[in-house]
């Protein structure tokens, strides 16, 4: 059995070769398994992808993508995916924190016949601001992406072939990985990882990549069209409430004044209607979007140990 590794590389020069030679130290104690490695430089400003040029000669299962531009970790991982060619393929970070150690166990679950298996940490070792926004993250995912209520998501993951083929399948310019995975598939499992700092380096995600990152999953929902149109309703509702109370008043106390509550009841009445036609119109904006946006996901400027394919799908 074939397992496929992609990494989505960014600034890691110091740190990819040891994340490299550790996996296959992990992956030979599996017994029935093998491995090659799909390393994606996501243009980064060291001098990453020399390195992973060096890992390409060093060993012939390690192959190498150089972005020509910052696509984001997310499309460096479709594009990964799209070289990948493993019975499983295994999605980590490039800085230790999803450490090899932790492989058998994603293995082992993953033997049981589930489609997509998450490593979840027992202790998380991320600053409250981390831990904040991976808090918001599984709020967001859980209303807008339709993710399970009992999983949990991460960035270390394995999945079968039968996934990563449906998953290549999305050609979006601004995927988010685990929002396809959900897309696909509900056969999904959690197992407990130790969480290990990070060896080497800062993490790459600013505030503006995590706004991006989260402004991806309107790609996968239109939720928030619907709960427009449903603000719409409520609106006009209470407008028309607001109407019939004021008609009452005026009926109980001919002298109450009419001019300033009436005004008050048009603008909600009208506002509502407003708002509801906006979220209908924006169900067809948004369905039409999702189905002819074919900006690429990726460009590909150089490859070590693979033939460069085309982007445009």
């Amino acid at each position: 059995m074939l397992i496929s590794i992609v990494i989505p590389c960014y600034n890691s020069e110091r740190s990819i070769r040891e994340v490299v030679e550790l996996t296959m130290q992990e992956i030979s104690y599996l017994q029935g398994y093998d491995c090659e490695f799909i390393l994606v430089n996501d243009c980064s400003k060291d001098n990453t992808f020399e390195e992973i040029q060096r890992l390409g000669k060093d060993y012939p299962n390690v192959k190498g993508i150089n972005l020509m531009r910052n696509f984001g970790q997310h499309a460096a991982l479709m594009c990964a995916m799209n070289y990948a060619s493993g019975d499983y393929v295994l999605g980590m970070d490039d800085d230790l924190q999803t450490h090899p150690s932790q492989i058998p166990i994603l293995v082992k679950k993953i033997e049981e016949g589930y489609d997509l298996v998450y490593g979840v940490y027992r202790n998380s070792t991320n600053t409250k601001k981390k831990n904040l926004t991976s808090w918001f993250n599984k709020v967001s995912s859980r209303i807008l992406l339709g993710r399970p209520k009992e999983i949990r998501s991460s960035n270390f993951w394995l999945i079968t072939s039968k996934v990563r083929d449906e998953v290549i399948k999305y050609t979006n310019n601004n995927p988010y990985v685990d929002g396809i995975f959900f897309r696909t598939t509900h056969n999904i499992a959690n197992v407990e990882i130790e969480h290990h700092k990070r060896e080497y380096g800062a993490s790459g995600y600013t505030f503006r990549k995590m706004l991006k990152l989260w402004m991806a999953y309107w790609n996968f929902s239109v939720v928030p069209l619907r709960l427009a149109s449903f603000m719409g309703i409520i609106t006009a509702f209470m407008g028309f409430i607001a109407t019939i109370v004021t008609i009452i008043s005026k009926l109980i106390d001919p002298s109450a004044p009419i001019g300033w509550p009436s005004l008050i009841c048009v603008i909600l009445v009208f506002f509502g209607f407003t708002l509801l036609v906006l979220g209908i119109i924006g169900e067809y904006i948004g369905e039409l979007i999702l189905a002819i946006n074919r900006t690429p996901q990726f460009i590909v400027r150089d490859t070590v140990n693979l033939e460069t394919k085309t982007t445009e799908v």
